[in-house]
């Protein structure tokens, strides 16, 4: 069979292939530059910018788990003007997609950054909203339909990119809240981001990290993942974007299957730096080896068996 066609649609967002790298696991895509030639991915999802400089939480921000990893580096970032003025022209050089995450503190700050970066070199931008609102109480954005909604509309008030909203699964009803963002205008939904969870040093007797807390992403929380995904893909109309625990083929075709138009790779870049760049040569021969012309026919299929 001819080569297949691997390209992907999501709405205003066109991926010449599905593969795109989770944010905050790949840095800037320059850091991965010795280890692939990343023009071979759909996007790079780039780490997570805030409207001003942060320094992070304090060490140790990793911990391995026996099926993933804890992790709890608290967005440390140069800021959206560092970013713009000295990281943005060198991924510019590259002939891929850069997303950018975007987190704030208020509804405002979101809305600024969307402006900021309404700017040539950047594809589209990814709305975390699994961050805590300071107005109020500290609750996170995306524990709350009416407060992500907000969130939503605020960036597509301040831009024209594609707009991607990340959610949270560390919520009662994922669905409540993607329908949400979805009726708030969100054009792509990205799912899930990592589940709260800890560990404990028995030795110093205390936590292992320093902010006692992180997120869980790996192969532990995938039928987490998966399962949402699924929900999700039944009950709204806008494309998705599939993440945890993804690091094989099989993996990524699952997501694909369930739903998702897309996928990321997370703490699979930490295993192995090609991860990416290895499933799209790996979603390529499943193609060839089942008579799969275009990729995009199997999104969502196991939902008609």
């Amino acid at each position: 069979m001819s080569k297949p066609d691997l390209s992907v649609d999501l709405g205003k967002l066109k991926l010449k292939n599905p593969v795109l790298t989770a944010s905050g696991t790949f840095g800037y895509g320059l850091e991965f530059v010795p280890y692939m030639d990343l023009e071979r991915l759909g996007g790079i999802i780039v780490k997570g910018t805030t409207l001003y400089p942060r320094t992070g939480n304090p060490s140790p921000r990793i911990f391995e788990t026996s099926a993933g990893m804890l992790n709890a580096i608290g967005l440390q970032n140069p800021g959206v003007d560092g970013f713009i003025r000295d990281i943005l022209p060198e991924t510019k050089k590259f002939n891929t997609n850069f997303i950018v995450n975007i987190s704030g503190n208020t509804v405002d700050e979101y809305g600024i950054l969307a402006k900021k970066l309404s700017i040539d070199g950047v594809a589209a931008i990814e709305v975390n909203i699994s961050c805590p609102n300071v107005k109020a109480g500290g609750m996170e954005f995306g524990t709350d339909p009416y407060q992500a909604a907000r969130v939503v509309k605020e960036v597509k008030k301040n831009t024209d990119l594609p707009v991607i909203v990340k959610l949270s699964p560390n919520v009662t009803s994922v669905v409540e809240i993607a329908i949400a963002v979805e009726d708030a205008g969100a054009d792509i939904i990205s799912l899930i981001n990592t589940l709260l969870g800890m560990a404990i040093d028995i030795k110093k007797q205390k936590p292992h990290l320093g902010n006692t807390f992180g997120g869980l992403s790996g192969p532990a929380i995938k039928p987490v993942a998966l399962r949402m995904v699924w929900q999700v893909y039944k009950n709204v109309s806008i494309p998705l974007i599939g993440m945890g625990g993804i690091v094989t083929v099989e993996d990524a075709l699952e997501f694909i299957m369930a739903g998702a138009a897309a996928i990321a790779v997370g703490t699979g870049n930490f295993i192995n730096p090609s991860a990416s760049v290895d499933l799209v040569s790996d979603l390529e021969k499943y193609c060839v080896e089942h008579n799969v012309l275009k990729l995009s026919s199997l999104i969502g299929v196991a939902h008609k068996v």
